[in-house]
């Protein structure tokens, strides 16, 4: 799967999609499967989203970025497709910058977004973490 390069957010797609949630769940959801890969909202905004493999926790990158999860999943989207008004978004996980078009995977609990991996299947923490 292929995103178009951008600015993106890395990390819980349910710290920047409150307005959204329900579609973003009728869409990652359906018939109450959670389902990976990249979507398409109605308006044509498009993100991609896996779930991690122990679900909720922080988990680092290879960037050296730390990314909290409460929804059980890690994803990424345009900055400029965010609608909500998110504070300290990268304190929640990650911005970067793709110049290019690049792949979204997850294989075995490594979740790649171009050259970012963050791996959820090794080491992770459940406690300490502040996502509020």
């Amino acid at each position: 799967m292929t995103m178009p390069a951008g600015r993106y957010y890395i990390g819980d797609l349910c710290y920047v999609m409150h307005d959204e949630w329900g579609e973003f769940c009728e869409i990652t959801m359906p018939n109450n499967q959670c389902v990976d890969g990249e979507f398409v909202f109605a308006d044509g905004r498009r993100f991609a989203s896996f779930g991690t493999a122990h679900g909720d926790g922080v988990y680092q990158s290879n960037i050296g970025t730390s990314h909290s999860v409460d929804a059980g999943l890690i994803g990424c989207i345009l900055v400029d497709d965010i609608r909500d008004n998110t504070r300290d978004i990268k304190r929640l996980g990650a911005i970067v910058d793709f110049d290019q078009p690049f792949e979204v995977s997850e294989d075995h609990g490594l979740i790649r977004f171009g050259h970012v991996h963050i791996e959820t299947a090794g080491s992770y923490e459940t406690e300490g973490y502040d996502y509020e």
